[in-house]
């Protein structure tokens, strides 16, 4: 079944907000990693919902954030800063999935998750205006009717 566009990009922020809910569980019983890697997750599924308005997808994370990096932070859609966020997340949920003895602390979660939630709200933003910006685009309103 082929979704539309729309659609996608709502069920992926959907999913961001399911797994930044699970980090503020994980984090608050003091599953610290597990609270990394939904954090992780959170700004993952948040950057495909935004990869998918331009109609790219992939499998390989190095890919997904790559495209939003050069589609959307390149090109000013998004600040550099949140760059930063994307990289520290990706590092440190690999640390914490990969590395035998890596020990995720209470203040490591924590960074995480207000920079997933951070994260998470941008995007939440930048698609609401997304959205405006096509209901208001008679061209866009034309091709919908």
């Amino acid at each position: 079944m082929q979704l539309d566009i729309q659609t996608l990009c709502r069920y992926r922020l959907e999913r961001s907000r399911e797994d930044l809910q699970a980090a503020r569980v994980n984090h608050d019983a003091g599953l610290f990693k597990a609270s990394i890697n939904r954090s992780y997750y959170a700004i993952f599924h948040g950057i495909r919902a935004v990869n998918i308005l331009d109609g790219f997808d992939a499998s390989k994370h190095s890919s997904v954030i790559a495209h939003f990096n050069q589609y959307f932070v390149h090109t000013g859609e998004f600040d550099r800063d949140i760059y930063k966020i994307i990289d520290g997340a990706y590092r440190i949920r690999e640390k914490c999935d990969y590395s035998d003895f890596f020990l995720a602390s209470k203040e490591d979660s924590a960074i995480q998750l207000s920079h997933a939630e951070t994260f998470v709200k941008t995007v939440e933003e930048y698609i609401q205006k997304k959205g405006n910006m096509a209901e208001n685009d008679p061209v866009d309103r034309k091709r919908r009717n």
